[in-house]
């Protein structure tokens, strides 16, 4: 049997204002806490545990979220409501755009720990 992601560790200034950007702009359950943790379930069972983390310089995590059409104009939605930055690429030359790659749509935001969050609608494997 392969092997399936448990959780991964999220590091951020502040776990419960970092794993709340999240949540907010998928309209998902508030974080809970779990020991050190602000836990962010995910489908599957998997969950995103964030920490808070001292250090001036965090290192930047790309998490990209697969989510259906109706979620996608949902979450733009949030982001344009919110007037947040976002762009087509990872490199942020494409701003205020979304992409259309794989079949699917795209778009790129930064969260307030300079995390790239990813939402597509079709995952890059090929079919």
């Amino acid at each position: 049997m392969p092997a399936r992601l448990d959780h991964t560790i999220v590091r951020s200034r502040d776990r419960f204002a970092g794993a709340r950007f999240l949540t907010e702009l998928m309209a998902a359950p508030e974080p809970k806490p779990f020991g050190p943790f602000a836990s962010v379930p995910l489908e599957g069972g998997v969950t995103l545990d964030y920490i808070d983390d001292p250090s001036p310089e965090i290192a930047s995590q790309h998490l990209a979220f697969l989510v259906s059409e109706e979620e996608f104009d949902q979450i733009l939605g949030r982001i344009e409501e919110r007037g947040l930055p976002y762009w087509a690429d990872p490199h942020h030359h494409q701003p205020q755009e979304i992409n259309h790659l794989h079949k699917g749509r795209g778009v790129y935001i930064d969260d307030p720990d300079g995390h790239s969050i990813e939402f597509l609608t079709h995952t890059y494997v090929t079919d």
